[in-house]
């Protein structure tokens, strides 16, 4: 029986959780209050983490928008919280609360959260993409996160598309260059507004491009969408698959299970999850 906390450090909250088993069984949110400077921010982790923590907990996961040195522990250049340049949050955190603490980015601990907790877990070879305002990914090979050395192996919305980045196409600002939102689209997609369905099908052919650097770089068993936009695979996934017929390897596409994440509160159970790389 594994008792751990699990923290989601966002640009501008802190979501934190104690996850037993399977279970999140309390979970609270503070600002980071990051105009006030890191210091404050890490005093807000630290109550978190004190309010949480109990007897029988075994380990401390830790999710950042940031580059990770997730050996050592360190963040790197953590979005929105000023003076958060080089953090040595492991060592910090161990010393303080006298539990191990894992750290990874957030894309990572998507994966992870998957892996243990959801849909990841019927496959042992699977990549987990959030697509929002940002395209990001973790990959999981042999039922562990991959190892790299930095920390950016699976950062496909980074990868040279059109001109620009996949990520341009694949995330949020795909449907703010056309002067609305993925919700707006997906909405009157749903009414069968057919200038709507023609965006979705767009927006599923460079999904498609994604689906296909995935399969060339890693081929998975496996595809799990996260995030916002994700709750629409439903309206982009045929235009996706059928941009998907002039793969050169069929059958690597007719054997992959793309999906859906049915998760919620993944940021906190993702980071939690990292405590399983024991």
């Amino acid at each position: 029986m594994k008792h751990l906390i699990g923290i989601d450090i966002g640009g501008t909250t802190i979501k934190g959780g104690l996850v037993k088993d399977r279970d999140l069984i309390k979970q609270t949110v503070r600002d980071t209050e990051a105009d006030k400077g890191g210091e404050i921010t890490l005093m807000i982790l630290e109550e978190i983490i004190d309010r949480l923590k109990t007897v029988e907990t075994t380990g401390i996961g830790i999710g950042v928008l940031s580059v990770v040195d997730s050996a050592q522990g360190i963040v790197y250049h953590v979005q929105n919280i000023r003076n958060w340049e080089e953090v040595h949050l492991k060592s910090i955190l161990e010393e303080k609360f006298g539990l191990p603490v894992f750290i990874n980015n957030d894309a990572n601990c998507f994966a992870m959260g998957e892996r243990i907790y959801g849909l990841g877990r019927q496959f042992e070879n699977f990549v987990g993409i959030t697509l929002g305002t940002g395209v990001g990914g973790g990959i999981i090979q042999r039922g562990r996160l991959l190892a790299d050395a930095n920390c950016g192996s699976g950062e496909y919305g980074e990868m040279p598309y059109h001109g620009g980045k996949l990520e341009e196409y694949c995330g949020s600002f795909f449907f703010t260059k056309k002067n609305t939102t993925g919700r707006e689209i997906a909405f009157k997609a749903e009414k069968g507004d057919q200038a709507a369905i023609e965006i979705m099908n767009e927006y599923g052919k460079h999904v498609a491009a994604l689906v296909k650097m995935v399969v060339l770089s890693v081929d998975p068993q496996a595809i799990i969408f996260g995030g916002a936009i994700s709750n629409s695979l439903h309206l982009f996934k045929e235009a996706m698959y059928r941009n998907l017929t002039d793969f050169p390897f069929p059958n690597s596409i007719k054997k992959l299970s793309i999906l859906k994440s049915e998760l919620q509160n993944i940021g906190i159970l993702g980071a939690a999850a990292l405590c399983y790389e024991l």
